[in-house]
């Protein structure tokens, strides 16, 4: 004889009551990231309130760092015309506290001097955008 006082409980669940996997929009998808990024350490709580795993968060999060994530516009450059060299003395040189920050798609920044090199600048951007 069987002591049902022992055996586990049970439930048996109809096919229609079994939950089915939700559709995250990118848009979703970057608004939870960005939530997670507010404060220190906001992964699992952010996670829990959206009723999703620490691990599916990470990925979105990895997925927002890598440019993957979110790109719903195509990046634009802005046309740059430059004047014709004129035989007037150079401009002042630019103050020493004088930065340029560069934000990447993968929400990396980047800041530099003014002074840098541009070829230099060229060739380090895609190796921090993850090309």
């Amino acid at each position: 004889m069987v002591d049902l006082k022992c055996t586990p409980e049970i439930e048996i669940l109809a096919a229609g009551d079994v939950p089915r996997r939700r559709h995250w929009s990118d848009a979703n998808k970057l608004q939870v990231v960005k939530e997670s990024y507010l404060e220190h350490r906001q992964v699992t709580a952010t996670a829990r309130r959206h009723g999703i795993s620490r691990s599916l968060l990470t990925t979105w999060r990895l997925q927002y760092r890598n440019g993957k994530l979110g790109l719903e516009t195509v990046p634009a450059f802005v046309p740059l015309t430059l004047a014709p060299e004129s035989s007037d003395p150079p401009p002042r040189a630019a103050a020493k506290d004088v930065q340029l920050e560069i934000v990447l798609r993968n929400g990396r920044r980047l800041i530099v001097s003014p002074a840098v090199d541009p070829d230099a600048l060229a060739r380090l951007l895609p190796v921090l955008e993850g090309r």
